[in-house]
């Protein structure tokens, strides 16, 4: 006798599979998503979201959403992909230039947040929950991370950068800039050109320009003590 809540999209299931772990109907997965999207924009919160209630406004069965994401923090965290800007696709062989692709991205979805009601809410949502946060910093936040890492190893590698500085601190002073502008000051301008100016600022340096060597002379103030 068939199971009432199998979903007759997909085979019968001897037993619990590792997410993914074959060819699943692209139709069921897409409707999965846009019920909880549906759902998030009719005024639901993440807590008050159940499996069964995701089932039936998907019109599948519970089973059909286990076999795709173990609990409701993998699901929302392919949700809020789903909803987010994609992640860029870089040369993985240039150095600056697939950097200041992934910080564009960073502002893009900046943009996309301020823009966006339903990210807003939703990721205001989700820091309350020390799960489902985890979850998006193991699966979303680290493999960016890791991907821009890369670029700037590149980017030593090719001379665009200087090889006796730790990388891992590179790393960080291109994207506290981007990340400040995005999370951290709602408020602050996202131009166009925002990408471009951080890594030149960077690659400029901070510290003021020498001055004028005759100017410096003609100066009595400029005089060591």
């Amino acid at each position: 006798m068939q199971d009432p809540a199998a979903d007759p999209a997909d085979p019968p299931c001897p037993g619990p599979e590792p997410r993914r772990g074959r060819p699943r109907s692209a139709a069921v997965e897409r409707a999965i998503l846009d019920a909880v999207v549906g759902l998030l924009e009719a005024g639901e919160t993440l807590d008050g979201l159940s499996i069964e209630r995701i089932a039936r406004t998907a019109g599948v069965g519970k089973a059909t959403i286990y076999r795709r994401w173990s609990g409701k923090e993998e699901l929302f965290v392919d949700v809020l992909r789903d909803i987010e800007p994609p992640d860029p696709t870089v040369s993985g062989t240039a150095g600056l230039a697939d950097l200041r692709v992934l910080l564009e991205s960073m502002r893009t979805r900046g943009l996309a947040q301020r823009s966006s009601a339903l990210l807003h809410n939703v990721f205001v949502q989700m820091k309350k929950h020390p799960r489902l946060w985890a979850e998006y910093q193991s699966t979303v936040i680290a493999p960016r991370r890791a991907v821009m890492l890369s670029a700037v190893r590149r980017a030593v590698d090719a001379g665009e950068l200087r090889d006796d500085l730790d990388v891992e601190l590179m790393n960080d002073l291109f994207l506290g800039p981007m990340l400040v502008r995005t999370v951290h000051r709602p408020e602050a301008a996202l131009p166009d050109d925002l990408a471009d100016r951080i890594i030149g600022t960077l690659l400029q340096g901070l510290a003021p320009r020498a001055r004028n060597p005759q100017a410096a002379a003609a100066d009595p103030s400029s005089a060591p003590l």
